[in-house]
């Protein structure tokens, strides 16, 4: 999506940013794994297909996604932003006909940040993002039915079981915001700032310079 383009997500632990250009080379890295393949129910593609993909996305009006970075990583310039890469988070509108209706994808690519609540962290943003800036009102989420843990966390904001597939190993869940709802599952949101990437970016790529004194 275009709406997000110049849209940065600062969290307590994460920073999501749009996926771009650069990212790609370390996103097709980790899809290159047999464990993402299979967690994300993903076919393996060549880096310009990756690349070919990442515009679609940019472009395309059914998909939002955003790249997660760790926020300690990122606050320090040195590291390039490829380096602070940890995973993906999307919306999908799946329904032409009821824009209100969409499938949340969160991924954690990077073994040893999983477990540390940032699936929570980005669950909670996303949702909230994609309520206020996108209208939707009803997410799903397809799971394996292996990953327990995911499941268990997206029941823990009210998602209920919708169906199951024996064939692809999956089970969906969905839950449909309400005023009561939305300040069970968002809360305090406070700790979510929202920036322009392009801005952010620039000020964190400048040169230092030298304190003449």
């Amino acid at each position: 999506m275009r709406i997000n383009e110049d849209t940065l997500l600062e969290g307590e632990k994460v920073v999501l940013v749009p996926y771009n250009a650069d990212h790609v080379p370390r996103y097709h890295q980790w899809m290159c794994s047999p464990e993402l393949q299979k967690l994300t129910a993903s076919e393996p593609l060549t880096l310009e297909q990756e690349y070919d993909m990442q515009r679609s996305w940019r472009e395309d009006d059914d998909k939002c996604t955003f790249i997660i970075l760790d926020k300690q990583k990122w606050a320090d310039p040195s590291i390039p932003e490829q380096e602070c890469m940890v995973g993906d988070v999307n919306i999908f509108l799946t329904d032409p006909s009821d824009a209100s209706l969409a499938e949340l994808e969160i991924m954690i690519a990077v073994p040893c940040y999983r477990g540390k609540g940032l699936g929570k962290e980005v669950t909670r943003m996303m949702m909230c993002y994609g309520v206020h800036k996108l209208g939707v009102q009803k997410f799903e989420v397809k799971i394996g039915l292996d990953n327990k843990i995911s499941i268990a966390m997206f029941k823990n904001f009210h998602f209920r079981e919708l169906s199951i597939s024996e064939v692809f190993r999956e089970v969906t869940l969905g839950v449909t915001m309400n005023e009561a709802l939305q300040k069970h599952v968002f809360g305090n949101m406070d700790f979510m700032l929202q920036r322009e990437y392009g801005k952010a970016r620039d000020i964190r790529q400048a040169p230092f310079t030298q304190l003449s004194l």
